[in-house]
């Protein structure tokens, strides 16, 4: 399946117009198929960096494909993951907390999820031999644990993600550099989680900074996290100030990463 996205003004010629192709993706993690989608600028000669994009609780839904095109308007190629297996996704909290579960109660099926994706974006011709991961609420604990677990990634960025980990981080561990970014106010996240997190990445010797938005609650990037909230009781809300903040700020990290 492929889907081919103009970005541009009309007036422009056809030529300065990128052309973000997104296509559905399927590969292999053990005995489990998993269903992905990649997202790249064809008019982009050559390859260049990969990004994986790790969904929130709900499962690989829209909301990680449409970050993965936006990373593929900056130049990236980018590949919004399978953690559940067979495209699996939530529509009711229960479902979402036990699908969220089974994977980070099991962090080897979770590494190998992972790697596999990671080899995934790889084999693609669109992608070079640099490679980053985003991730969002539990596709942010899940990107900073592959990072504790010393993956071969240039950075990790989680978005009003978990902090807490069963295995911290061993001096000398951690490879990849690391940018938090959370909402100062998530109930989901204490004042003792943060400080636990920081003490434990100094010392790790982690290169990392933690970044809090103030008035940001859980899920603060997502523009669904309202009717969410509402329908289900959760403490998430969307925050547009915050959104486009740590966007920016992820953009930057990014650039930092992958200089040319």
């Amino acid at each position: 399946m492929r889907w081919k996205l103009l970005i541009g003004l009309c007036l422009c010629p056809s030529w300065l117009l990128a052309a973000v192709v997104g296509e559905a993706i399927r590969y292999q993690s053990g005995d489990t198929e998993m269903y992905a989608y990649l997202a790249y600028d064809d008019s982009i000669a050559g390859p260049r960096p990969g990004i994986l994009v790790v969904h929130e609780w709900w499962g690989h839904n829209e909301y990680a494909r449409k970050r993965a095109r936006m990373l593929a308007e900056m130049g990236y190629a980018a590949l919004a993951v399978d953690m559940y297996g067979e495209g699996k996704t939530a529509d009711h909290p229960q479902d979402a907390g036990k699908f969220a579960g089974a994977v980070r109660n099991n962090m080897p099926l979770a590494r190998a999820r992972f790697e596999a994706a990671m080899q995934a974006l790889a084999a693609h011709p669109s992608t070079g031999d640099q490679m980053a991961a985003i991730g969002y609420c539990f596709g942010g604990g899940i990107v900073l644990e592959m990072a504790r677990r010393g993956l071969d990634l240039a950075g990790v960025v989680s978005f009003h993600g978990s902090l807490g980990s069963g295995e911290p981080a061993q001096p000398g561990q951690v490879k990849a550099q690391v940018l938090v970014l959370n909402g100062a106010e998530d109930p989901m996240v204490s004042a003792e989680q943060i400080a636990g997190f920081q003490a434990e990445m100094k010392q790790a010797g982690a290169r990392y900074e933690l970044i809090n938005y103030p008035g940001a609650v859980h899920a603060f990037t997502n523009p669904e996290a309202d009717r969410f909230g509402k329908e289900f009781g959760l403490p998430m809300a969307y925050q547009a100030e915050a959104d486009q903040q740590s966007w920016q700020a992820m953009q930057d990290f990014l650039k930092t990463l992958f200089v040319q």
